[in-house]
Formats: C-alpha cells, structure tokens, sequence
C-alpha cells in the first residue's frame, strides 16, 4: 500500500511525499509503518502514482491539501481512497522533508498561489524516515494482530540515512525494541515458510538461535537450518509461554495459525507483551525487522536532530 500526501491550488498540483507502507494491504493505514522515501516500490508505479494524484486533486477541483491511498499488486497501481483533506500523515511528511504542509495549504486556502508560495517541486527526504504505530495492547486484554480497523492510539518516528536504522530507531520509540541476540521463536503457517526461510537464515548468520514449532521445525530440517523445537501450548510443557516467562526469548515471529490454533496465537503474543518480549506478525514486519537487525550490527549509531538533517534541504516556502 501507499499514501501520497499534495498541495493543489486549483491549477497546480505538487505532491508532498509519497510513503510506502510496511505492512501488507488490508491493515489500517493508521496501524501500519510506513517509510518516506519508498524503498521497494518500482520507478514506473511511482510515476503512475504521481501521475493519477495530479488527476484527481484537479479532477475534484481541490485548494488545499488531498490525501490518496493506493494498493500495487503485481506492478498494478489500484486506487483505494481519495480523501479531499489533510491526512494523519502531513505532520509526519512535514518533519521528514522539512516542509510545513499544513501551513502552505492554510495560505493556498487564503487565495495564494503554489507559485507564489514558490513551490513547485516534490520536497526530497534528506534520509529515510519511518513512521510507526504506537499501541497500548499493554493496558488492554486484547490480541495484537493487525486488521482493517485502526487499534492505534498515537505514532513515533524513525530518522536515518538508511531503512534499517531508521526502522530500528521507530521500534525503539514504539517500545518495540529489537534484540541484537537470543533466542527467536518461530510459528508461522503454512504459506509463510517459504518466505521467512531467508530470514531466518540471516536470523542465524547474525548469531541468533532459532526455535521453532513441529511443523516449522521439519520444515526447516529439510532445508539444512538449525532450530531447537518447542511446544505448543497444548502439546505439553515447557512450551512457548514458558519460554517466554522464563525470560528465554528475545524475539517471536508469528503468523496466524488458523482456527484450530487460535487459543496458542493468542496465548503466546499475549506473553509477549505482558514480559516485554517483542514480536512480528507478519511478514513485511519480519522482513523490515531483520533489515533493522543487520544495520544495528553494521551501521555506527548516531543521533541528529531534525534541524540538522533539513539543513541540506532548500526549503520551498516563501515566509515572508
């Protein structure tokens, strides 16, 4: 999925960034990270994109700001909604590209010009930023996973010169904070374990020790990777939770099971929040997540402030 966030004056469209969503179509746009610059998303989607934003906000005769969403499939640009207003997003493409959205469409809506106003141009990203969702699963007796209604109740952000520090600095706001060692566990359903294979693997290359289930763990076996098994929590002691309450694991990686397995779903990310181990529910998360461990371990930390960062960035505001 992505989001596009533009100025129009009725004449003139510029886009003000377009943010490419970490988790997968289907879950709320309020609830997923998102990354600005798109890191994943082809040259010719993002011209389509852009060319079908200018469309509509002066299709729809917009003087303000106008938010879509789009889904890509398969090099298919969908469009999923378009929103004549500000979005949630315009403070977070505001702090990325030092551009004051809100600001400059309040003047737009005055009667000014985006000539005027002298822009013209979609703002660059002096690095990347990722936006994270904050949860407050914490506080309430509920079930972590993600779906098409909005659970979150506030955003952190991450600001890098590459995706994986920046991804891993979001998650240590949202209190998500990765391990850089331990143990990980792994229960994933079927259609998932061809494609967190590779991730596990570099799991295991940077020192990780896998643990997975009886299905994932033949799996694996198969495929030459190592991985302790575990139990579920109906197939005897110790099992997942216990692990988990133990203080045995630094990470879980789970994927919905199915009905049969929903009480051992629930059961262990219910764990994982209540002892503060963190967890991934998806593949997209797993996938950003091993890039954000590999940049831990690679990339020199440091912190900049925002200022510092726009510092090399003209920006495109009259303020006079």
């Amino acid at each position: 999925e992505a989001d596009v966030d533009c100025l129009c004056d009725g004449t003139d469209v510029v886009i003000g960034g377009i943010m490419q969503h970490i988790e997968d179509a289907g879950v709320h746009s309020g609830d997923s990270a998102c990354v600005l610059p798109p890191y994943l998303l082809s040259g010719d989607a993002l011209e389509e994109i852009r060319d079908m934003t200018r469309k509509f906000a002066l299709e729809l005769g917009v003087v303000g700001l106008m938010n879509v969403q789009y889904a890509i499939r398969d090099g298919i640009v969908y469009v999923l909604e378009v929103n004549p207003r500000a979005s949630r997003t315009i403070p977070f493409v505001s702090k990325a590209t030092g551009v004051p959205l809100a600001r400059l469409a309040s003047r737009i809506m005055a009667g000014e010009r985006l000539a005027e106003l002298n822009v013209s141009e979609e703002p660059p990203v002096p690095g990347v930023a990722v936006k994270e969702a904050a949860f407050p699963f914490n506080r309430f007796d509920v079930d972590v996973l993600l779906g098409p209604e909005m659970r979150s109740t506030g955003e952190v952000m991450g600001f890098d010169d590459s995706f994986g520090m920046a991804f891993a600095k979001a998650q240590v706001s949202a209190g998500n904070v990765l391990p850089e060692s331990g143990r990980v566990i792994v229960t994933v359903n079927e259609r998932d374990r061809e494609t967190v294979t590779p991730m596990l693997r570099r799991l295991s290359d940077l020192g990780f020790e896998l643990m997975a289930t009886r299905g994932m763990h033949g799996y694996l076996t198969r495929l030459g990777v190592t991985a302790e098994m575990v139990y579920k929590v109906n197939e005897g002691r110790p099992n997942i939770v216990d692990h988990i309450v133990t203080g045995d694991i630094a990470l879980l990686i789970n994927t919905p099971l199915g009905k049969q397995s929903q009480y051992d779903d629930y059961a262990m990310r219910r764990a994982a929040i209540t002892y503060g181990v963190p967890y991934l529910t998806t593949m997209s998360a797993t996938s950003a997540a091993v890039d954000a461990l590999i940049a831990l371990r690679t990339t020199q930390r440091e912190v900049r402030s925002l200022q510092e960062r726009i510092e090399s960035v003209q920006v495109v505001e009259n303020t006079d």
